[in-house]
């Protein structure tokens, strides 16, 4: 079913995001976390695409297993990165000949050593380049990606939402947005969004917290605000895991919480292939699925 259908029929939506494993190997621990989250009847399951298309195999290999085997939907990552036109087409193909029809499509970050993104040769700049280019294909529901803080790479975060206004001008169905940790940059940014006339459905991203390095990682990448209190508590246990992760776990669901109450459209949790402390905070939130 396309994203955009089951988005319309229902008020409030339920998705995960797993990634396929860096190093080489068998994906058994993989699909068991997505059997666990299976029981949580998640409305969808995003599957991430590699810098430079490193795990490009991998993902339409786990986003054929999710929807052709565990009978879920699921949105394939595609991203611009070092892609031709032609290698796009063959992509799309493929997604064709799994029955996958949902796509993220995303300008993807530099490939690793990389500082800067180069559009490639005879490929996209630009994500809505893309978007673009994969509705002239016809048969796919397109999503994008949201900044509630704004891309690092944008001048301002009013310029970035009108880079978002252009991906959705170019035929985006649906809006999930980078994660955060501020629920008022979210409440901020979908005001905003409003304002400048994006109608297209903004799904929340909230960030599973597991280990002091992702914080540390997550606050250079992408310039998410941590919250003192979350920084000074994961800092206090960063060497016990267990304890870095009930911080980070408490912290989501309270985000989604509030989230909740404050009338989203639905929740994608990102789960680092972890199911834990994903249904942990779904079960506390008592979703009704």
């Amino acid at each position: 079913m396309f994203i955009r259908e089951l988005l319309r029929q229902k008020n409030f939506s339920l998705s995960f995001e797993v990634f396929p494993p860096v190093r080489e190997g068998n994906l058994d621990s993989l699909y068991r976390t997505i059997q666990d989250l299976k029981t949580l009847s998640p409305d969808f399951i995003s599957v991430t695409y590699g810098a430079g298309g490193s795990t490009r195999d991998k993902t339409i290999e786990i986003s054929s297993k999710v929807k052709n085997e565990f009978k879920l939907e699921v949105t394939a990552h595609l991203t611009c990165v070092q892609s031709t036109q032609e290698d796009i087409v063959k992509i799309l193909d493929e997604f064709r000949k799994e029955n996958i029809e949902n796509i993220l499509a995303l300008r993807g970050d530099p490939p690793k050593g990389e500082e800067k993104f180069v559009k490639p040769a005879g490929g996209f700049g630009y994500a809505n380049e893309l978007v673009e280019f994969i509705g002239s294909k016809n048969g796919f529901c397109i999503g994008v990606a949201g900044y509630p803080e704004g891309h690092p790479e944008a001048p301002s975060r009013e310029a970035d939402l009108v880079n978002l206004k252009r991906k959705v001008e170019s035929g985006a169905d649906f809006i999930i947005t980078q994660l955060f940790f501020v629920n008022d940059a979210f409440y901020k940014f979908r005001d905003r969004a409003d304002r400048l006339g994006i109608s297209k459905p903004i799904i929340p991203g909230v960030f599973l917290l597991q280990n002091y390095g992702q914080m540390v990682k997550i606050s250079e990448l992408c310039g998410a605000t941590i919250p003192s209190k979350l920084a000074e508590n994961i800092y206090k246990v960063k060497d016990q895991p267990a304890e870095v992760e009930k911080y980070g776990t408490d912290h989501a669901f309270r985000q989604a919480e509030d989230l909740v109450k404050n009338g989203v459209r639905g929740l994608h949790l990102y789960t680092m292939n972890r199911s834990e402390p994903a249904i942990q905070v779904v079960k506390w939130l008592n979703l009704k699925r």
